[in-house]
């Protein structure tokens, strides 16, 4: 049972290895062009959702790894406090920062320096002196008690190892009946073994993705109520993703099964 354990925290540790590095290598490519990483870093941008309709939306803060747009749904008011996980260059960020005005504040947490830095960067050029950015896990989120209103994230908590810590994280940080919003990668049907085995499809926010309705499950299990899906769509992952990892023939006993790859935006309350 002991080496059972240490083995799952090992996956756990190696697992996070990787999304660091993929992450901070997204960052470091788009600072060297001006065009940015989407092409040159497809299988995390597969999912992006348009932001350039949201008020606040900040081009540069915006490197398109999200799968949805938390902000829409999440019943921000002006002079809330709202905390971001995952907060990346800091697009999320900024639209809440909108949202919630001069008397509001927004923090942004991420665990990649790259991404902090990044962020901290595009702050700086914009002179919003109520938001922050943060290095910290959602594993262990470095914040206090019942300090926000609302809590968003925008495909990240499917990269989080265990997902149940991180729903009790975010509990423990809500005041009492905030609520949050998050969009996430979750499955209909099942994931082969070797297309979940792949470490860069996991940052990629797909072999780490749970079934749907698992993923509700632990929402509920941590003791949220009023949970609710918010929207739903149906990924259309292009072939030649799949094809860099796996055969031609496995493809094919892939869409036989007819596994689907959607994103979901759920909210639920404290």
């Amino acid at each position: 049972m002991l080496n059972l354990i240490i083995d799952e925290m090992d996956k756990s540790e190696k697992l996070k290895k990787t999304v660091k590095e993929k992450y901070a290598e997204i960052v470091r490519d788009q600072n060297k062009c001006c065009c940015g990483s989407k092409n040159e870093h497809a299988e995390y941008t597969v999912f992006n959702e348009s932001y350039e309709n949201q008020p606040g939306y900040v081009k540069e803060a915006d490197l398109n790894l999200g799968c949805g747009v938390p902000t829409e749904y999440a019943g921000m008011k002006p002079g809330d406090s709202v905390l971001d996980l995952g907060s990346g260059a800091g697009n999320d960020c900024f639209v809440a920062r909108s949202i919630v005005g001069e008397k509001g504040h927004v923090t942004g947490l991420d665990f990649t320096n790259e991404m902090v830095r990044k962020a901290n960067a595009n702050l700086l050029t914009l002179g919003y002196k109520n938001i922050d950015f943060v290095l910290g896990d959602i594993e262990n989120i470095p914040l206090k008690d019942k300090t926000y209103d609302v809590v968003i994230s925008n495909c990240v908590l499917n990269l989080v190892p265990d997902k149940v810590k991180a729903f009790k994280e975010i509990k423990r940080v809500l005041k009492s009946g905030g609520h949050f919003c998050v969009s996430d990668i979750v499955l209909k049907g099942e994931l082969p073994d070797n297309i979940k085995e792949v470490a860069e499809l996991y940052a990629g926010c797909v072999s780490g993705a749970l079934q749907m309705e698992e993923y509700i499950g632990i929402i509920k299990d941590s003791g949220f109520t009023q949970v609710e899906i918010k929207k739903e769509r149906q990924i259309d992952v292009p072939d030649e993703m799949f094809l860099k990892h796996i055969s031609q023939d496995d493809l094919k006993k892939y869409k036989s099964l007819g596994t689907g790859i959607y994103s979901i935006t759920v909210v639920g309350t404290k």
